[in-house]
């Protein structure tokens, strides 16, 4: 494993990785990427179009690829896409090269969190709370496989959550240290 520690951020569209990654990257002076906005570059389309022509698998590829490219990156905070832990590959991907840090957040504040957004696809209902219930339930346990760390972040800034990461990656690297892992 890199030993400086790459972080990859995963958990449900709503938890504030893309926010929470940005304040998290200037604290350890990383750089900050996001697959989503990189599978945007890359395509010059936002991801709804992506799904809308491609559909979720061909989007699915796409982040594999993406995830796969920038988890080989040096040190950096990554976020990740709510549904990049769908894929075995990916999981193995972010577990392997750098510590992956699960961003908790209620059912409530995911829904409240997400409600103007237009961009997301699989919100593009009328029952945006049991989609994402939906959601949750299919994905939690694999989140919860791939982290090492588990964050809650619903009743806390963005800047007091990248402040208990680091104090939990410290921690993490000085409790796995004895082991020879980190």
């Amino acid at each position: 494993m890199n030993k400086t520690a790459n972080v990859f951020l995963v958990g449900p569209m709503g938890a504030g990785k893309s926010t929470i990654g940005r304040a998290l990257a200037s604290l350890l002076d990383k750089t900050f990427q996001d697959s989503d906005h990189e599978i945007e570059a890359r395509t010059g389309a936002p991801i709804s179009l992506v799904f809308e022509i491609e559909g979720e698998a061909g989007f699915r590829k796409r982040e594999s690829t993406v995830i796969d490219e920038l988890t080989l990156l040096e040190d950096m905070v990554l976020a990740t896409g709510g549904g990049a832990v769908l894929a075995p590959e990916n999981r193995a991907w972010l577990r392997e090269r750098g510590i992956v840090v699960y961003l908790h957040a209620p059912l409530q504040t995911l829904v409240e969190r997400t409600r103007h957004d237009r961009g997301r696809p699989l919100l593009q209902t009328e029952d945006r709370e049991g989609v994402l219930s939906k959601l949750v339930q299919q994905r939690d346990p694999l989140y919860r496989e791939v982290a090492h760390i588990i964050v809650e972040t619903a009743q806390h800034t963005p800047s007091a959550v990248a402040r208990e990461i680091v104090r939990r990656i410290e921690q993490f690297k000085h409790e796995n240290a004895a082991t020879g892992s980190w």
